[in-house]
């Protein structure tokens, strides 16, 4: 850590944009497997990819299994901890919509999102959740 401020401590976790969507693949997409992460549109690099998996993992954002159904495939999902990010990502969702047109966020999302923006985060969050067999214990 390069100094006590919140700001600097969060970037030096994601100061890249690869952690972020590797994050956001997880609670948008529900991705839970490397060659799931690499068919994203952003087309991340197999080495950038496991770097930002293994970064994560240390962190604790997220955690890996060896998969039950095929003990040579990994999953990844998300822990509590990585599951408290999903309001800083809804908040740069909205962030990015208001001042970039033509990105891939709906209008009806947005309206969601103003009129409720707690019920809307308490939705992606059940849903991440149950998706990653979170307990609420966790939080």
């Amino acid at each position: 850590m390069r100094s006590d401020c919140p700001l600097s401590y969060a970037l030096d976790f994601f100061g890249d944009k690869w952690s972020l969507l590797v994050i956001r693949d997880m609670i948008f997409e529900g991705k839970r497997f490397f060659n799931e992460f690499r068919q994203s549109k952003e087309r991340i690099a197999t080495n950038i990819l496991s770097s930002r998996l293994k970064k994560l993992e240390a962190i604790g954002i997220v955690e890996s299994r060896v998969y039950p159904q095929l003990k040579t495939k990994k999953e990844y999902r998300l822990t509590a901890k990585g599951i408290d990010l999903i309001p800083v990502l809804v908040e740069m969702i909205a962030w990015s919509a208001k001042y970039q047109a033509g990105l891939a966020v709906t209008d009806d999302f947005l309206v969601k999102l103003n009129q409720d923006r707690e019920g809307v985060l308490a939705i992606i969050r059940s849903n991440s959740k149950e998706r990653y067999a979170v307990s609420d214990s966790a939080d």
